[in-house]
């Protein structure tokens, strides 16, 4: 007897197909996640390293991938008048997050991870979706108004 036969065998599809909304709270999901690790490494006083898989060289001469050191830049900042705020990014702009208003006010460093877990489950709510359509497409429209046309 064949140690097939004695298997349960299917036809299986791996395939998953995300929707778009899917792909871009995602995407805002890791980049708060992120935002918050940073936040919890500077409020605790230790260094917070990001990294991302790259193409190198070794010695051999054969290329490899290895994890290289990012930066990171902070989501939050502090005014003149001592207020601290945090700002979504999408790309180098801020996200806005209602009608002309750009940025979450916090109490302090000590509330920001707080913050940025609502905010996390505000975008898988899907409550931010509009807004990061918005970006996509502004920033769409101004790579193709810089591209020459032919």
């Amino acid at each position: 007897m064949s140690i097939l036969k004695t298997l349960k065998l299917t036809a299986a599809n791996r395939h998953v197909t995300l929707t778009p909304e899917q792909v871009l709270r995602g995407k805002l999901v890791s980049y708060l996640n992120e935002q918050k690790a940073l936040a919890e490494a500077e409020i605790g006083g230790t260094a917070f390293s990001a990294t991302k898989r790259v193409t190198r060289t070794n010695e051999a001469g054969e290329k490899v991938r290895v994890d290289a050191p990012r930066h990171v830049r902070k989501g939050w900042f502090t005014d003149a008048a001592g207020k601290m705020f945090f700002q979504i990014r999408y790309g180098s702009k801020p996200l806005e997050l209602a009608k002309g208003m750009n940025a979450v006010e916090v109490e302090g460093l000590a509330g920001l991870p707080t913050v940025i877990a609502s905010i996390i489950d505000a975008v898988q709510a899907g409550e931010l979706d509009a807004q990061a359509k918005a970006a996509i497409a502004s920033r769409k429209a101004q790579r193709k108004a810089k591209q020459p046309a032919a």
